[in-house]
């Protein structure tokens, strides 16, 4: 059960303390709103001036060149295919965001000369309706890049004169339509729009490098790969002007396929010059065969010699069919060879030409598709590119392995050839009867064949790789044209409102908080109640203006209403004292100067003076005299010093009633002493307390700040009741320590904090419940009078706010 409660006494504490702090923030409200108008104000502002960003996109699928079809089949033979087949996507994107295709893009759509007309507050870009036309004759580029780029306005003066000015040198050009006009930087002839508009406003034109311009939008496109395996790919761009961005994406994708039949056309080139020169080579060796064949027959009178020999010949064509497939394999070894010798590294290999050994042309394929890639990036950069070196490395190392290879296929084919004549040679017996002339014709013969077959198997593939280039498709396959939304993606309307009211919000709430945490001073009685519990809090006095700190005759003001309660404390302190017949002797004193000794002194003894008490105040700070103007007296006024000093002076003679109140007298502190310390150490000051309390019902002593001098102790123990002003939002948390310790060690036994200059919203419970209860509500009139026949022996108002200037002071 103990348990179950204490559970629910943290849980109700810790409901007080979240209240206390959500309150801490409610009671600036107004703080919370002002700042989130200024937010939300400042973000339309933003959104106002902030020039919008629209999103264009467009989807493509790039093919896949390895896929089977009627077409791809010519490809595939012709080995035309093998350098740009689609193996990885992310390749192609590379190409796409390359240098050298976005240079072409910004070339072919100008893009690098921008027209904008002047706005109140930003200049506007016009891109599709130009309302006229301006053909650009020679640019500088040079010239461009050392002076950062070109502005020029131009201004209509009439239908065949503009006049162009130089925003940089102030130059004025006067251009006729038609006529070249020379701008130092460019060239350009100007002629009317497309569409015919008439403007009076000015135009700005404005030229850009190419490269930075390219540079610009190759960092704003976007990819967006629709699956990991999959061909489609999205193309995003961004930009204020949502036609431009359109128009970018179409010319990418046109430069992309364009470059990509570029590289297809190039391997057919350096195919076709290779059948060519082959072809020719062929044909001359075939002239050369045939020329024998027909001196052979003329020399030894040969008609029809194979229907003489078909019996024995029929057993050796298997094996002859055999030879001539082994030689025409290596006349091709032979021909690639001397190809590859006389070629660069940097020229493409035939391939796919019949060669038997599949490894071979694995290896021809692979040598292509590292050619082709080190040439793209060749395009963008140099040969110190460490991609570019690499890729020459591999493409060494490729080349030698197809040598190698082909010098192996030679040798194994030579060996097959002479295996082959071995079992020819077998068969020779069978055939010795046939005279030699027949075998050497049918050698003659078999020379014609082997030409012949290779010379129409070059004709066949010259026909085909001209098929491939004269047929050429796109690389990439549009699925969506590009196309912009007409929604900006920025700025976010409801993204920035969202953030300016967070804003708004978070500001107030970061300074109140911070300031709370770097805040050290005292501000409301929690703050004393948190800090010690051994001294207690007797009153709470609210800040009022100066010309309201002295209380005035039947006051009910929120300033007099807390110098009531606070005299109401006072009693129950004061009840148990013995001495009930003598006067109650009340110290008020603070650690520092300021914190309201002298005000709260005065006060104090108005309101035990309203309740028909008799009062003495006693200024009993002799290093800084406060109470002097409280007395009409306007001689030199003697004082609490001059009687500890002067052994001739009465005490009667020293006490003056005061100018504000007919039951209060005022001791005043006297001539300031060289020694004050040791002035109220002395016995007499014991005797004049003990004369003193049986004339007056009160005697308040306003004394010295006692952490700054030790006056103070020396009269403590006179004292019924300790006062310890502490003042909001000046004294620090601190120095609080100070009167703790004080009462620990015994100097100061009966003391009590009063709050003084406490902030409304701090007064009490927060003010919530109505501190000024029942006060009168006064028009400004009634407010400035002041009647003097109501006053009753209080002050007037001339002579409490010379009181209230001296307290200040």
């Amino acid at each position: 059960m103990v348990s179950s409660n204490n559970n629910s006494g943290k849980s109700h504490l810790e409901k007080i303390n979240m209240r206390k702090e959500i309150n801490r923030y409610l009671k600036n409200w107004p703080w919370f709103v002002l700042c989130s108008v200024l937010a939300i104000g400042l973000g339309y502002t933003y959104l106002r001036y902030t020039t919008p960003l629209y999103n264009a996109s467009t989807t493509i699928i790039v093919k896949d060149e390895s896929s089977k079809g009627p077409e791809s089949a010519i490809y595939a033979d012709l080995g035309l295919l093998s350098g740009v087949g689609t193996k990885n996507i992310e390749n192609e994107i590379g190409i796409l965001r390359s240098r050298r295709l976005m240079n072409n893009v910004v070339k072919s759509l100008d893009i690098n000369i921008q027209y904008f007309i002047e706005g109140k507050v930003n200049k506007m870009e016009i891109y599709e309706i130009i309302p006229f036309n301006l053909q650009v004759l020679k640019l500088d580029e040079q010239k461009l890049k050392e002076r950062g780029g070109a502005t020029y306005e131009l201004k209509k003066m009439n239908e065949d004169l503009y006049q162009i000015r130089d925003m940089a040198s102030g130059r004025i050009v006067n251009a006729k339509v038609g006529s070249p006009v020379d701008l130092g930087i460019t060239s350009i002839v100007l002629g009317p729009g497309e569409f015919g508009e008439d403007f009076n406003q000015p135009i700005i034109i404005q030229f850009t490098e190419i490269e930075k311009i390219a540079a610009h939008y190759r960092n704003q496109l976007g990819f967006i790969k629709e699956d990991k395996n999959s061909n489609f790919i999205e193309l995003v761009l961004a930009d204020p002007v949502k036609e431009k961005a359109r128009d970018i994406l179409d010319q990418l994708i046109l430069e992309f396929n364009r470059s990509a039949i570029e590289d297809k056309n190039l391997i057919a080139g350096n195919t076709a010059k290779f059948i060519n020169e082959r072809l020719a080579i062929i044909n001359g060796e075939l002239d050369s065969v045939e020329s024998g064949k027909e001196i052979f027959k003329e020399q030894n009178r040969l008609t029809d010699i194979q229907a003489e020999s078909n019996m024995y010949i029929q057993n050796a064509s298997e094996y002859n069919k055999k030879r001539q497939e082994v030689g025409t394999q290596l006349e091709l070894a032979n021909a690639m060879l001397e190809y590859i010798s006389s070629n660069s590294n940097s020229d493409l290999l035939p391939t796919n030409l019949g060669l038997s050994e599949g490894g071979v042309n694995g290896q021809i394929d692979e040598y292509n598709d590292l050619v082709l890639q080190r040439n793209r990036i060749l395009s963008g950069s140099s040969e110190k590119n460490p991609i570019v070196i690499k890729l020459n490395s591999q493409i060494g190392q490729i080349k030698g392995n197809v040598v190698q290879s082909l010098g192996r296929m030679r040798s194994n084919l030579q060996i097959g050839q002479e295996d082959l004549q071995r079992q020819a040679s077998s068969i020779g017996s069978q055939i010795f009867a046939v005279p030699s002339k027949e075998r050497e014709y049918r050698g003659i013969e078999r020379q014609q064949s082997i030409k012949e077959t290779l010379y129409l198997f070059l004709l066949q593939k010259r026909e085909e790789n001209s098929l491939a280039m004269a047929v050429t498709e796109p690389k990439a396959k549009i699925v969506d044209r590009a196309y912009f939304n007409e929604i900006p993606i920025s700025p976010n309307s409801r993204s920035i409102y969202l953030g300016t009211v967070i804003l708004g919000l978070f500001l107030p709430f970061s300074v109140i908080y911070i300031k709370g945490m770097l805040d050290n001073k005292v501000r409301k009685r929690t703050d004393i109640e948190a800090f010690t519990s051994s001294i207690a809090v007797v009153g709470d006095i609210p800040r009022v203006k100066r010309t309201q700190e002295i209380i005035t005759l039947n006051d009910r003001s929120m300033l007099a209403e807390s110098f009531r309660i606070l005299n109401t404390n006072l009693q129950y302190l004061l009840v148990n004292l013995k001495h009930k017949k003598e006067a109650k002797t009340l110290l008020i004193t603070s650690s520092i100067k300021g914190e309201g000794k002298t005000f709260a002194a005065i006060n104090l003894s108005i309101t035990l003076a309203n309740t028909f008490n008799t009062v003495l105040l006693i200024g009993a700070d002799l290093r800084s005299p406060k109470l002097q103007p409280l007395v009409t007296d306007k001689e030199k006024k003697l004082g609490f010093s001059d009687y500890l000093v002067d052994e001739d002076l009465l005490l009667e003679s020293l006490i003056k009633k005061s100018n504000f109140h007919t039951n209060i007298d005022v001791l005043l502190s006297g001539s300031i002493p060289p020694n004050p310390y040791e002035l109220l150490k002395t016995e007499k000051v014991e005797l004049l307390f003990d004369q003193l309390k049986s004339q007056y019902d009160y005697i308040i002593i306003d004394t010295a700040p006692s952490m700054l001098v030790a006056d103070t102790f020396a009269l403590t123990q006179y004292a019924d009741l300790i006062l310890y002003m502490v003042r909001a939002g000046y004294t620090e948390k601190e120095l609080l320590e100070f009167p703790v310790q004080a009462k620990e060690k015994g100097t100061m036994k009966r003391v009590c904090f009063v709050l003084n200059n406490v902030n409304l919203s701090n007064l009490g419970y927060g003010n919530k419940y109505g501190y000024g209860y029942g006060m009168d509500k006064k028009n400004f009139w009634e407010k400035s009078k002041f009647h003097k026949s109501s006053t009753n022996g209080l002050a007037t108002k001339s002579e409490i706010s010379i009181i209230e200037k001296d307290i200040r002071a």
